[in-house]
């Protein structure tokens, strides 16, 4: 396995068709994502500059390639997943397609520990959340049955996966968000 620069990592959206993201944890702790995290519970105005890039790269790269993301979520939602749910509209106007499936709905599903970005069924990059979370890595693998795991968990859960916005007016969430 090879870490990769964020350069590279972006190289695969530039010759890729389609790029899946599987993510698989309820909450994340990413250094750039504290303050305005922070925010959202408070109720406070966040202008959102911190995630300007990212949607542009995804304005600039989703003519070329599809670019799809699944969060398997529990529910109900940590406050986590609500504060992506209210975020995530965004990053779809830039061309993303976001879908989540509910935890209880993917119990038969072998899914992997790791959450990934599967490059047209050719690059599998591992997203990793070493310790605490708060400084994850790409790291690319060739390992061909990993590669095939991860194919038939993205099939798996891409079918039963719902699209964002029937996702925010669905029964999901009117649960009682945990705290």
């Amino acid at each position: 396995m090879a870490r990769l620069s964020d350069q590279d990592f972006q190289q695969h959206f530039r010759t890729a068709k389609r790029a899946f993201h599987l993510e698989l944890k309820d909450s994340y702790h990413v250094n750039s994502e504290t303050e305005p995290f922070r925010k959202w519970r408070a109720g406070e105005h966040d202008d959102h500059a911190w995630r300007r890039s990212w949607q542009a790269f995804l304005r600039e790269t989703s003519a070329e390639c599809l670019i799809q993301r699944v969060r398997v979520v529990t529910v109900p939602h940590a406050p986590y997943t609500r504060w992506l749910l209210d975020i995530a509209g965004d990053n779809v106007k830039a061309g993303e397609d976001i879908r989540y499936l509910p935890r209880q709905l993917a119990t038969d599903i072998d899914l992997p520990e790791e959450d990934c970005w599967l490059f047209d069924d050719e690059h599998l990059v591992l997203s990793t959340f070493p310790g605490d979370g708060r400084a994850g890595v790409f790291v690319a693998t060739d390992d061909a049955h990993l590669l095939r795991r991860y194919a038939t968990a993205r099939d798996l859960v891409w079918e039963r996966a719902i699209p964002h916005a029937e996702y925010i007016h669905s029964a999901y969430m009117n649960t009682e968000p945990i705290t």
